[in-house]
Parts: structure tokens; sequence; C-alpha cells
């Protein structure tokens, strides 16, 4: 069992301020001024058992005048998630971890107790000036400094990658101006969703030639407004480029995709932050998507996005497939119409993945299937967004079917257009 001394509690020779805490309590107006008091010194302890990343506080649950908590060394869990043994099988093990970094990390004591058992740990007891816990705000504000020190889990999160052509052949000076209008974009796109029915808590992470960018929030619905997010920043980028002298607006490709992924906190000097980071299955699909997509080009994965909207969402849920996702996606871009680019109002915006004629004058879709350099095969489809504006040419983005390359893609299969099922709530 993995023991810890008082000293770590209260942080040993740690002296560094989890400043980013205050910041994150200051956001709730509710707490009075000894909540706040009690919160920042857990905060502190919490940090001593963090020991700069060295440990995962997995879990808690409130006691009297006390908090109970699960924390692990970072390593086993990985050690846990891939051992073999005869009491429970690796993909047992595996859903388990999986479980336990998804959703709330507010557990019961027996629920703490359980998995401390089976993670061959012992559960750390921690003093409080006051109890705390004990309303939905408290534990939402818990929940969010307890995550702080770990890692999180989901199997349905909805990103998206945009990538700059030709980055590499660009002169520092260019590709530093390339990447502040890429990120002009993503603000200007997201002060116009805060204009319409459409909220989204967006985080960004760089590539080096490009972002990952990904909705803070789960479910369908939260996956659908980063699509369109993702329409605005590309409509955005468009319009800057018709305007731009020289290499000063970038030539994008992007890529969505739905998938597992794991996140976790940047550390700025001593402390967590509050920003996170991304890794998985989900940003993989992604990174291998856009290298094979042509300039100008936006590519959908193929997945089956959860319906679910809770913080567990991916996980034993109903599902819908790419297709069914982006048929939906075009029933509520209505709540756009009227936001006003470049000056000019959106009159309309139509979203589809691309496909070859039929004879009774529709249009399929087209499936298409991607070799990545390890070999392996990954099915996308082709997308295009036409935005129509009031007084001005329309923003077409995308490319059409008949503009797809061969080269990197092939057993094209033609799959029949669906009639969307009605939007979710």
């Amino acid at each position: 069992m993995e023991e810890f001394s008082q000293a770590s509690l209260s942080g040993g020779n740690l002296h560094a301020d989890p400043g980013p805490a205050t910041q994150l309590l200051n956001l709730d107006t509710t707490l009075d001024l000894r909540q706040r008091g009690c919160l920042i010194d857990l905060d502190r302890q919490l940090h001593g058992l963090w020991g700069l990343g060295r440990n995962f506080i997995l879990s808690w649950t409130p006691r009297a005048g006390e908090m109970l908590l699960l924390v692990v060394p970072h390593y086993r869990i990985a050690d846990y998630a891939i051992a073999t043994g005869t009491e429970m099988p690796d993909e047992e093990s595996h859903a388990f971890i999986t479980r336990m970094l998804s959703g709330s990390r507010c557990f019961s004591e027996r629920q703490l107790h359980s998995a401390a058992q089976l993670l061959g740990a012992e559960p750390v007891a921690v003093s409080l000036r006051q109890a705390v816990g004990d309303t939905a705000a408290e534990i939402q504000l818990i929940d969010q400094l307890v995550r702080r020190y770990s890692v999180s889990y989901a199997a349905g999160r909805a990103v998206a990658l945009f990538d700059i052509v030709g980055f590499g052949l660009l002169s520092p000076f260019e590709q530093m101006t390339q990447l502040n209008s890429l990120s002009h974009s993503l603000n200007s796109a997201h002060s116009k969703m805060l204009e319409s029915a459409m909220t989204i808590d967006f985080a960004r992470s760089s590539t080096g030639d490009g972002f990952y960018i990904w909705n803070r929030e789960l479910g369908v619905n939260a996956n659908t407004h980063l699509y369109h997010f993702m329409h605005l920043v590309l409509a955005d980028n468009a319009i800057a480029q018709r305007k731009a002298h020289g290499r000063t607006v970038p030539n994008l490709r992007a890529a969505f995709q739905v998938g597992s992924c794991y996140e976790f906190y940047h550390a700025e000097g001593l402390n967590p932050t509050l920003y996170t980071d991304l890794v998985g299955e989900v940003t993989v699909d992604l990174a291998r998507m856009v290298e094979r997509a042509m300039p100008g080009q936006v590519l959908v994965g193929e997945f089956a996005g959860s319906l679910s909207t809770g913080p567990s969402a991916g996980l034993d849920q109903d599902s819908i497939d790419s297709i069914e996702f982006v048929a939906q996606a075009q029933q509520s871009l209505e709540q756009l119409n009227g936001l006003e680019l470049s000056g000019d109002a959106i009159e309309s915006i139509k979203c589809y993945l691309t496909g070859e004629a039929q004879a009774d004058g529709t249009f399929g879709i087209r499936r298409l299937s991607i070799h990545d350099k390890h070999g392996l095969k990954r099915y996308v489809y082709n997308a295009k967004i036409n935005i129509y504006r009031r007084a001005a040419e329309p923003i077409l983005l995308g490319i059409e079917d008949r503009q797809l390359q061969t080269s990197g893609m092939a057993d094209a299969e033609d799959l029949p257009r669906r009639k969307p099922a009605p939007l979710t709530s």
C-alpha cells in the first residue's frame, strides 16, 4: 500500500502557490469567504499530494471534518490497465480504469475503498477547516480542483484539426503571421458562436503547424456545436484570404472526428494550470486523416458519436454514425442565420457529405478509405459547407466530389443518403 507522510500533505518543501485554484473559485460568486478559504486550503493539500506530477488524485469523498482521497502514483494506472492475471481480464481492467477516469470524481466511501483495494493504494484523509461537499456547487468545484491533479477519459469527444498547408516551407516570420491569423479566426468564430444560440466552451492545443480544438462539454449537442464552430473558423479564414496580401493568411485543410481520448492539465512552473491537452485515438485519427487531405479539403472521420450529454458521454450509450451526425447538424444550422461575416449577414448554411450523382438526380455519399504511413486503413468522408450571405458572394468551403484525387484514397464505396432522424434534445 502506498503511504503519504504529513509533510507531503502540507506540501513538504513545495512553496509554490497554486494560483489557478483561486482563479477557479473566483468564477463562483455564491461561495462565502469561509468556503473559499476552506477550498483554497484543500487545494494546497491536493498540490502537496500531487508531488509535482508523481501522483494522480483519482477520487474523493467527504467525511465529517475531513475528506478521503484516492491518491496513486501516475504509473500505477498504466500498470493496472495492462496487467495480466486470473482475477480480472485485461479488457475488464481497462474498462474499470476508463470508467474511473470518466464523469464525477465524487465517489461514495465504499466505492473509493473498493477502487483503492484494486489499485493497491491506501485512502488518504485530509483535514478540512469546515465541512464541504454538501452542495452541488461545492461538489462541482471540488471535482474541478481534483481533476487538475489527475487525468480524465472521454469515449465520445469531438475534436477538429486545422492544419496549415506548406507550413514548413514558410519563413519563420510567415509561420508566426499565419499562426496568428488562424488564432484570430478561432477567436472570431468563438465570438460569433456566443452571439448565436449555440454555446461552446472550446479549448485548443498547438500542433506546431496548426491547432487541435475541442469542446470541453460532452455529448452530441456539444459535438454538433464544435462542428459548426469549425465551419465559422474556415469561413473567417476564407474571407481573410480574399483580403490578404502576400503569405499572411494560411491555406488550411481540416479534419473532424469523434473518438476516445485522455485529457490532462498543463503544468506551469510547479503547478497544474487550467489549460488541458489531449491524447488518444481521436487525435491519432485526425493526424493521419489530415496527412492525406488535399489543400482546402474538409474530412469527417467514420465514427459512432454518443447521444449522451452527461459527463460520461460515450460509455455504453446509444450512438449515431458520421452520416447521421452530419444530417442532424444540418437541421440545427438555422441558429446561425443572421450572424455577420465580414459585415454581411448569413442567409443560410448547407453542410453535407459529398458523393456521386445518382440517376434520379440525387447524390449519394462516398466513403473513402485512406492508408496511413503505418499501413493502417481508416474510413473518411469528404465534407462540403456552403455559406450563403444576403449581399455578398457565397463562401464555399471544402472541395467538390469530382475534385477528389484517388492517390492515398482507395476502395471508394458509394452509400445511399439517408433521411436524418429528429434532432435530439
